[in-house]
């Protein structure tokens, strides 16, 4: 993020401007400039408690004027119109509602890959690549990154997982299922918006029941939160992601339960499954699987902050 001085108001912005917004403490006026009102929102951000100010302020920007941030760096002094200054407006009124950056601007990238999400799927999150990256070297130690697998993502959302993995395996084909027609509906946009739609299939469903067997590699990024714990989520997750996507039960583990009593029926001899898991959640997901015949392939894979992320079991 670079920084950016607020330039001194001219004489004639201390006038008022033919379209003015209040957004919580901030009033966004066209004429002013870019740098000006680009710094007038990350404050408001930062006012609000909101984690990250400067770059929500430099993404929104970015989104209602229609630029890339390189645009929007060379051109700090460039001066709003009123209708950009009314889409700046609304944007920020939204994030001061806590409503995620991802759901405003309608995309999230994930894996490389440039992903449409609405607010019937989860924003896909930097933690949930570490589950990919471990699905991905779950295949390479048994030397099929050219085969054509079949994979399966369940509570597959946007899709983000299930397309990371073709993109990254160029012989394999997929199916996600979610619960949800309308994630359903996002997923399959997003395989033919990346030209992945001809080796995705996405299919509306409750978990594991409607697959059939023979799946060489199954993921999921199941719901883990504890019932009890949801009040406690920031607000940008309790109150605007699908809580059906985020309810893991009283436990937080009643999904890992149903995945492990049915991964028999659905996985090949030889594949593997592999999970995301809530932090301190390793050792009872280990025990869940192991319970039905599966052990760890590895140590849980951790994310960034250390936290084991991701795990990938096979059969014992």
């Amino acid at each position: 993020m670079d920084a950016e001085e607020t330039p001194r108001p001219a004489s004639h912005e201390r006038e008022t401007p033919p379209a003015v917004r209040n957004v919580g403490a901030v009033a966004v006026h066209a004429d002013h400039t870019v740098a000006r009102v680009r710094s007038a929102l990350a404050h408001a951000f930062a006012r609000a408690g909101l984690d990250t100010p400067a770059l929500d302020a430099r993404v929104l920007l970015q989104h209602a004027l229609g630029c890339d941030h390189a645009a929007l760096a060379a051109d700090p002094d460039r001066r709003l119109t009123a209708a950009e200054a009314e889409r700046v407006a609304a944007f920020a009124a939204r994030r001061l509602r806590r409503e995620p950056v991802a759901y405003i601007v309608g995309e999230k990238e994930f894996f490389g890959l440039p992903l449409r999400v609405t607010d019937a799927t989860l924003a896909p999150r930097p933690e949930t690549e570490t589950l990919v990256e471990a699905a991905l070297a779950a295949v390479a130690a048994r030397g099929a990154r050219e085969r054509p697998l079949r994979l399966a993502d369940l509570g597959t959302g946007s899709g983000a997982i299930l397309l990371a993995l073709l993109r990254a395996l160029p012989q394999a084909r997929g199916i996600g299922i979610d619960i949800s027609a309308a994630a359903i509906a996002v997923a399959r946009d997003n395989a033919a918006r990346l030209a992945l739609a001809a080796r995705a299939v996405f299919a509306v469903g409750d978990f594991t029941a409607p697959l059939a067997g023979g799946y060489d590699l199954v993921v999921s990024n199941p719901p883990y939160v504890e019932t009890r714990r949801i009040p406690a989520l920031p607000p940008e997750v309790r109150e605007h992601e699908p809580r059906h996507a985020l309810d893991g039960g009283p436990d937080g583990l009643a999904f890992y339960r149903r995945l492990a009593a049915d991964a028999a029926r659905i996985v090949a001899p030889d594949g593997h499954v592999a999970v995301e898991i809530g932090a301190g959640q390793v050792e009872a997901v280990t025990a869940i699987f192991a319970a039905w015949g599966w052990e760890p392939a590895g140590p849980a894979k951790a994310d960034l902050a250390g936290i084991p992320r991701a795990l990938v079991v096979r059969r014992r």
